[in-house]
Parts: structure tokens; C-alpha cells; sequence
């Protein structure tokens, strides 16, 4: 297991939390599963920015992300180079620390 490290976020996890994710499933399943409330208005299909996350510490364990993901960030608010799409970039083994950022562009979530 791959122990994730999520910062404080003031809605989705106002008080960071650290859990436990197998590796290949990506970071967005594994916070929903945790109970952080990730936005993800696409659906998970690599369709909007809602998911974008930073990884503050293990961003080179990740696969490379893939041109559609990439395309997807240029449009995220507060773009880093360790920026990812949570719903598309999959846990490795070795432990992450990640940031939700505060805002995002998109002016429709679905809460899930």
C-alpha cells in the first residue's frame, strides 16, 4: 500500500488526512474512497480541471500523464509543474503528498 498525504483543504478536507491507496488506482478514487470530498465534475473522464491537484512530494513515482490530460491542465487555475488531473494520474509506490488547490475554473460541480 501507498500511503497518500493530503493537505488541509478547506472544504474537501479541512483537516488533511493521510490514507492508504493499491497501487494503480488513481489519486481521485482513492480520496473519494477515503471520504475527501475531491470535486470531479466530469465524471472522472479527463473532461474538465475540477480534479487538479498538486503533487507537493512523490511526483516522479506517477506514470507520465497522457496529451488529453495535459491539454486539460493548460486550462486549470494555479497550473504547477507538479500539477495533475487526480482522476487520471495512478498511484505508484511510492508515498505522495498532495494539495487541492483552493479555487478552480469550472462554475459547475457535481457533489458527489
Amino acid at each position: 500500500m501507498t500511503r497518500l498525504t493530503f493537505l488541509p483543504h478547506p472544504t474537501a478536507c479541512p483537516e488533511g488526512k493521510t490514507i492508504e491507496a493499491e497501487p494503480g488506482a488513481s489519486i481521485c478514487d482513492a480520496a473519494l474512497g477515503a471520504g475527501i470530498a475531491i470535486e470531479h465534475a466530469c465524471e472522472k473522464s479527463c473532461a474538465c480541471t475540477t480534479c487538479h491537484v498538486i503533487i507537493r512530494r512523490g511526483y516522479g513515482s506517477l506514470g507520465a500523464p497522457e496529451e488529453k490530460e495535459e491539454d486539460m491542465l493548460d486550462k486549470a487555475w494555479g497550473l504547477e509543474p507538479e500539477s495533475r488531473l487526480s482522476c487520471q494520474a495512478k498511484v505508484g509506490r511510492e508515498d505522495l503528498t498532495i494539495e487541492i488547490p483552493r479555487y478552480t475554473i469550472n462554475l459547475a460541480s457535481e457533489h458527489h
